[in-house]
């Protein structure tokens, strides 16, 4: 069925160092799967590689059975639609040609007529971005770009959606009203995040990532608990529970390192004479 992952005892080595080790992953097709961890974890490198980005190690990478690693860049494209957090932003294109560019993978020429043109204008009108197409994309705000990139990866009519810290610069209404599309879209997507409470209430499963192992992966509720979060990310916290979803939030407190030095007022008192 269109739109299945499976990663099998993975591994990626660049420049000689181990980045990620013996990862097993499975996304059903339609499913939104964060994927959270500390800063070089491996969210990107997992993300890269599922794309076909990265070489592998060791292990198989599938995308609907058919494996990454014998795919060409051209098949791989046009099943998996990838925004990555580094991307160009003064691209002299306007906003329908940004878009049109996600036609690219299916033909020998950008847009592909009006089919082409069909498909942009309704993968803007599934991001709410149709005001916008005839803006040039340097002019437009943090919030604006992703929803034109967004539109794009829709544009590719993909299987699978790999997204790399998409609400990064965002505001707090861009990065709900963006995962909120995400989510309705009914693509398989793979997610990095590191807002914990946004994957609880965005993800159906979540991959917990450390040094380039997976720790867990299970619904939110079954990888968000105390311990594993204050393992991981060396922080206290508190779980409660959303009073409209249900699901987990996080309640996130500062956890002073161990070989902070004492306060002055806890030490013994100097004697005198």
């Amino acid at each position: 069925m269109n739109g299945a992952i499976a990663v099998q005892d993975l591994s990626v080595t660049i420049a000689g160092k181990a980045i990620l080790s013996g990862i097993d992953l499975e996304v059903v097709p339609g499913e939104v799967v964060g994927l959270l961890g500390p800063n070089g974890s491996g969210k990107s490198t997992l993300l890269r590689a599922i794309s076909g980005l990265l070489p592998m190690a060791g292990g198989l990478i599938n995308l609907d059975g058919v494996d990454v690693e014998t795919s060409s860049r051209r098949a791989i494209a046009r099943k998996c639609a990838v925004l990555s957090q580094d991307h160009a932003t003064d691209i002299e294109l306007s906003v329908l040609e940004v878009v049109l560019l996600g036609r690219i993978p299916h033909h020998r020429r950008t847009g592909d007529g009006a089919e082409g043109l069909a498909l942009a204008a309704e993968s803007l009108r599934k991001t709410g971005a149709s005001q916008l197409a005839e803006r040039a994309f340097p002019t437009l705000s943090g919030g604006e770009r992703q929803r034109v990139l967004l539109a794009r990866a829709l544009c590719q009519q993909p299987h699978v959606m790999l997204l790399d810290e998409p609400t990064n610069h965002l505001d707090v209404a861009h990065q709900l009203s963006l995962l909120e599309l995400v989510r309705s879209l009914g693509v398989t997507t793979v997610v990095a995040l590191h807002d914990l409470t946004l994957a609880s209430t965005y993800c159906d499963r979540v991959a917990l990532l450390r040094n380039g192992r997976l720790e867990a992966f299970g619904t939110p509720r079954e990888v968000l608990t105390v311990g594993l979060i204050q393992d991981v990310y060396s922080v206290d916290c508190d779980l409660l529970t959303h009073p409209r979803t249900g699901r987990p939030i996080v309640a996130l407190t500062h956890r002073p390192p161990r070989n902070t030095v004492a306060d002055a007022s806890t030490l013994n008192p100097v004697r005198t004479q």
